[in-house]
């Protein structure tokens, strides 16, 4: 298990890295626990739920299951069940419902939505350890469903092949339509996350619901910068997902994510605390040990902020190091540089300072630079290369 004791107390695990935040509910807490661990955050939620406490479709399910009771309900999330009771309470009908449900077989996805069932007065039969709608759906095949009335709330998009399993086992499925994923109203904010991702200024994305993470694509898709996204996602921007269910989008497209066992935020962070400084490239470079992050570096375990165009330098110094980069290739290397070979030199001065060890970096005369490896370490790495 991660200890984040093990961390030097003058910086957090994850000091020096970048992540983006997908999340629409409970977009603060997750931003909040990132950047008490020393991550950079860029917020961008990735879409809008839209209650329908006027929606007919609600209103419409809602006198269905009061007219004629279902013998199972299975409740999905606790901000839908909620939505659900409210809107009922608004339309006159919130003690009927409950009446009826009273006589119900409840199944929860959840512990938070056990939370908003008993909160209603109600009492759930049973809830799978997983949280997975997988098992519910495991449970309620194994158990039979031939000729039974299942009420089954809805995300705010269809449960893929959930509700067709169900029909499929003989069971009339009742949808309650709680609340709907929408696009976010300012598209400005996802399109940032999705050029940072693109260029590579993120470390890693994280996705708390399969929405987020079908949006994301979605206007990646409309911008033309889907093929990009998925390169940039597939290797060198790591998707951390709440859970296998919200990861189905992006394994869809043949993304692989990382998934916490647990599946809350808490998890979530510490995987990202473990994977992500488990992928900087760490070198001794004259007599010093020197970690690679995303936006800063560590040197003997401080924290170096670093600017990006000196990451970028020291990115293309690490692929090949000990061995000298010429001023062309590390031109090159400079976002929106120019022909101009001044301006390696100037943005080289600037991460000599930022390191705060000059010696870290040579320069080779009339060649370029060079990171001074340690002499004990050039065979590991000449190898390498």
């Amino acid at each position: 298990m991660y200890d984040e004791r093990e961390q030097s107390p003058e910086h957090g695990p994850l000091a020096g890295f970048t992540v983006g935040v997908t999340a629409a509910r409970r977009a603060d807490e997750l931003g909040a626990l990132l950047e008490r661990r020393g991550a950079a955050v860029l917020h961008a939620r990735a879409l809008r739920i839209v209650p329908l406490s006027d929606d007919s479709e609600l209103l419409a399910a809602t006198k269905e299951i009061i007219g004629r009771v279902p013998d199972i309900a299975v409740a999905t999330t606790a901000i839908g069940f909620r939505g659900w009771v409210e809107a009922a309470d608004g339309w006159g009908l919130g003690e009927d419902l409950l009446e009826r449900l009273r006589g119900v077989r409840i199944l929860a996805r959840g512990p938070k939505v056990k939370g908003a069932i008993r909160a209603a007065g109600l009492t759930e039969e049973w809830s799978p350890a997983s949280e997975s709608m997988a098992e519910v759906l495991d449970r309620l095949l194994e158990e039979g469903v031939d000729g039974l009335r299942i009420a089954v709330q809805l995300h705010g998009e269809p449960l893929p092949g959930f509700v067709e399993s169900l029909r499929a086992g003989g069971a009339e499925v009742v949808g309650v339509p709680v609340y709907r994923w929408l696009p976010p109203e300012d598209i400005g904010p996802v399109d940032r996350l999705i050029d940072a991702v693109v260029a590579r200024t993120l470390d890693a994305v994280t996705f708390t619901s399969a929405p987020a993470a079908a949006s994301l694509l979605s206007r990646a898709e409309e911008r033309g910068l889907l093929d990009d996204l998925l390169a940039a996602l597939g290797h060198d921007v790591l998707p951390a997902c709440v859970g296998p269910v919200t990861a189905l989008p992006l394994q869809a497209r043949g993304v692989d994510t990382v998934q916490p066992e647990r599946f809350r935020l808490g998890p979530l962070v510490q995987l990202l605390c473990r994977e992500l400084p488990s992928r900087a490239r760490t070198l001794p470079v004259a007599g010093h040990r020197v970690e690679i992050r995303g936006h800063a570096v560590l040197v003997d375990g401080g924290l170096r902020p670093v600017p990006p165009a000196g990451m970028s330098l020291l990115r293309a110094l690490a692929r090949r190091p000990g061995w000298v980069v010429s001023r062309a290739e590390l031109l090159r290397a400079l976002p929106g540089a120019g022909r101009d070979e001044h301006a390696v030199e100037t943005a080289m001065a600037r991460l000599r300072t930022a390191l705060g060890a000059p010696k870290l970096i040579q320069t080779v005369v009339k060649r370029g630079y060079r990171l001074a490896l340690d002499p004990a370490a050039d065979t590991k790495y000449d190898a390498a290369v």
